[in-house]
């Protein structure tokens, strides 16, 4: 179950800082997809024992901006977010999931 927390000033719609999946607004907690995205994202800060999750996605993050020279393109292509985004639209991802799946490919 996720602990939903709204800060209506989040720069996003939602962010997953595990325990808690911080949302913009309160409905959407009711958006299955946005939240399953989350809940991807709280799989892969669990099994990396959460700190090193943060310190390998600033790290993918910030050699993206260099490859790409754009936010959004270095965002897209964080190993995390490619996972996160290609599955969101699968409900049940997380049950079938295989361990470090970000890292795959």
């Amino acid at each position: 179950m996720a602990l939903f927390i709204v800060v209506p000033k989040l720069p996003v719609a939602a962010m997953a800082i595990y325990p808690f999946i911080l949302i913009k607004r309160k409905a959407y907690k009711n958006d299955k997809i946005l939240v399953n995205h989350e809940k991807i994202h709280h799989q892969q800060q669990i099994e990396l024992l959460i700190i090193p999750f943060y310190l390998i996605y600033l790290a993918n993050y910030l050699i993206n901006l260099f490859r790409f020279k754009s936010h959004h393109q270095a965002y897209l292509n964080i190993i995390f977010e490619k996972e996160a985004y290609a599955n969101e639209g699968n409900l049940n991802y997380n049950k079938i999931r295989k361990t470090f799946a970000a890292f795959r490919g």
